[in-house]
């Protein structure tokens, strides 16, 4: 019988999914994101390359004249990141290609932190490829790049921590509910499908991929772990 950690505190009144990863999901997602490290950071050195040659533009410093064209270009990049990512992570799941591109990280069925990037080599490749895509239409400025490298790590890591690390309320907020929440992606993972965006919810709304019982879901996890979390206080 494989080994399995329990939670304690209050991530056990977030977590998501009755079923707790194993000791061994946990070295298969380690592993295989080692794997992913090498191929991105692969990555990173063609990127610095491309950039000494000329064919990327990758600006030094920030000026001050320059601060609302950087925040922009970082918007921009993160727009376009999104529309990248759902497009190419719905195409892997047609059939022909699940297989060769996804089906390793869909192994994680309850996802922990390090399954975020454990990929199978193509998918990082076809992950990898955003960077150097966009900077050849769009010149960044190196603090843009930072920030932009640092919110996708984040944010790919929370979509998968298992735990649902939104506060109440959050996904049906008129101003903050098109982010997704934890349990937005968590449902992707417990499913196989739906939920196929990564930062926002603009595309799975529009193309009628988003989990029906994805507001239920969230509420759910929020409600609960409050209540969770007063009767401890209250204990205390």
């Amino acid at each position: 019988m494989a080994l399995r950690l329990a939670p304690a505190g209050w991530i056990a009144a977030r977590r998501l999914q009755s079923r707790l990863a194993s000791l061994a999901d946990r070295r298969r997602e380690i592993g295989y994101s080692m794997l992913t490290i090498v191929i991105f950071a692969l990555n990173g050195y063609a990127v610095h390359l491309g950039a000494r040659h000329g064919l990327f533009t990758i600006m030094p410093g920030l000026p001050a004249d320059e601060v609302i064209l950087a925040v922009a270009t970082l918007v921009l990049m993160i727009v376009t990141h999104d529309t990248y990512f759902y497009w190419t992570h719905r195409a892997m799941h047609h059939p022909r290609l699940f297989r060769c591109f996804h089906r390793t990280h869909h192994r994680s069925h309850t996802p922990t932190p390090w399954a975020a990037y454990a990929f199978d080599w193509p998918e990082a490749v076809v992950q990898a490829s955003f960077l150097p895509l966009f900077l050849l239409f769009v010149p960044v400025h190196g603090v843009v790049l930072f920030a932009f490298i640092t919110h996708m790590i984040l944010r790919n890591v929370m979509g998968h921590a298992g735990v649902e690390l939104f506060p109440r309320g959050w996904a049906v907020s008129r101003w903050l509910g098109w982010i997704t929440a934890t349990v937005h992606h968590d449902l992707h993972h417990a499913t196989a499908r739906w939920n196929y965006g990564l930062y926002f919810r603009w595309w799975d709304r529009m193309m009628g991929t988003e989990h029906s019982d994805y507001i239920r879901a969230f509420e759910h996890a929020t409600v609960q772990a409050e209540t969770r979390d007063g009767a401890a206080i209250e204990k205390a």
